[in-house]
């Protein structure tokens, strides 16, 4: 079930909100390295679903490699709330550890990423599919 969920960075200057359902959405760790230091939790939110309440002139962005993910935080704390994803850079990625209602019980990884290797696992996952369809 669509649930709504507020949340935020350190200093609270940025606040969010999102419409998601955990149940039907898997919470995922990535192995890359910018998301492996910053111990993000990856929920995958519609570009549609996420709603910046306060603090948007607050984030900045920070881009490598590629630069098509934007690695957005707070300029003042230094938290990273969400951000586009090079694997689907048409929505967000909102760090679950964020939400005011973080429980780690519950919203527990389900998934592992391989962004470490992510050209080979993209292509790997995009055979897999098309062998099954």
């Amino acid at each position: 079930m669509l649930r709504s969920y507020e949340g935020g960075c350190h200093c609270g200057r940025v606040r969010f909100r999102i419409e998601v359902d955990l149940d039907e959405t898997p919470i995922g760790e990535c192995d890359c390295s910018i998301c492996t230091k910053k111990g993000i939790l990856h929920l995958p939110v519609a570009r549609e679903r996420l709603e910046i309440l306060s603090g948007a002139e607050d984030l900045t962005t920070y881009t490598f490699n590629t630069g098509v993910a934007k690695h957005t935080f707070c300029r003042h704390c230094g938290m990273h709330p969400f951000y586009q994803p090079r694997s689907d850079p048409e929505n967000y990625s909102v760090n679950a550890r964020c939400l005011d209602d973080y429980d780690p019980e519950t919203m527990k990884s389900r998934r592992l990423f391989e962004g470490r290797n992510w050209e080979e696992a993209f292509a790997r996952r995009g055979a897999e599919w098309a062998s099954t369809h």
